[in-house]
């Protein structure tokens, strides 16, 4: 039975809530390496607008102390995760040995590159894939045809899922729980005039997304820029990541991406879904 301080509350803030209650409860239990929480935490906040980041910086980012921050930038330092460039950090390419293990031990990647770039080169357009880690979206495989961005996109490289086409995507295969509780607390940010940020709207964009199998996102990340988006799936008809096309925006651009990149996207996704062995891992997301 849920407590009386849950009562009334959505089922999905209820899973939030109690979510957040063994979160706090682990943090204070005796398992729990601290020093190993804040030393991801400095990794995770080197990385940012820029590809580096002074001390004062990482340690705003990762909520510690200059202090603290300074003894696991120089730990890091030692073990060559993060190399001084004057003043400030940077990670090195150690970095990737970390997420390409998680990579290389389900070998989504490889399977889909070969479709992605004879896609990519078919239509013209850059193609992207993707899975969601918390609120963001992580990049682990693209074929770049034209920059389309200012910001650069490569392997590791993270969005906002809120905005973008894979992102939405990623969560309409979320369960209705899954997608109350990430939406709740949801900090959205408009990045242009388009941006959508309130959560009942958003709410019913990813329920479309749901029913129709795609998405189409137009200059809400960033002026001029449009994207087009399907599911992957795996064995058990479960979201494992998302595939896009990404296209710079005109007046035409929509009906082209519905018309004829959609039907194109789709049967790259078929492919790449067929090709998968059957007992192929998902990654956790969300």
């Amino acid at each position: 039975m849920p407590s009386d301080s849950l009562r009334g509350l959505p089922v999905g803030k209820r899973a939030a809530r109690r979510d957040a209650a063994r979160e706090d409860a682990f943090e204070e239990s005796r398992d729990y390496v601290q020093s190993l929480a804040r030393g991801l935490s400095v990794l995770r906040s080197v990385p940012g607008d820029r590809p580096s980041a002074t001390l004062a910086e990482i340690a705003a980012r990762s909520g510690l102390s200059r202090a603290a921050a300074r003894r696991l930038v120089l730990t890091l330092e030692h073990l060559g995760y993060v190399q001084a460039a004057g003043r400030e950090y940077r990670l090195t390419p150690r970095v990737l040995e970390l997420g390409f293990g998680f990579l290389g031990a389900r070998d989504l990647t490889d399977l889909a590159q070969p479709w992605m770039e004879q896609l990519a080169h078919q239509v013209n357009e850059s193609c992207s894939m993707a899975v969601l880690d918390g609120r963001d979206i992580v990049y682990v495989a693209r074929v770049s045809v034209r920059k389309v961005m200012t910001v650069s996109l490569a392997v590791g490289a993270r969005l906002p899922a809120y905005c973008t086409s894979m992102g939405r995507v990623l969560l309409a295969g979320l369960t209705a729980a899954r997608l109350e509780q990430w939406l709740e607390g949801l900090d959205a940010r408009r990045y242009t005039s388009r941006t959508v940020v309130d959560s009942s709207k958003l709410r019913r964009i990813v329920e479309t997304v749901r029913r129709d199998g795609y998405v189409w996102v137009e200059q809400e990340l960033e002026a001029g820029l449009c994207s087009l988006a399907v599911p992957l799936r795996d064995r058990a008809g479960l979201v494992v990541a998302a595939l896009n096309l990404g296209m710079p925006f005109h007046a035409d651009a929509r009906r082209r991406a519905t018309q004829e990149l959609l039907p194109e996207l789709k049967q790259t996704a078929d492919a790449i879904e067929r090709s998968m062995p059957a007992n192929w891992l998902a990654p956790v997301g969300g």
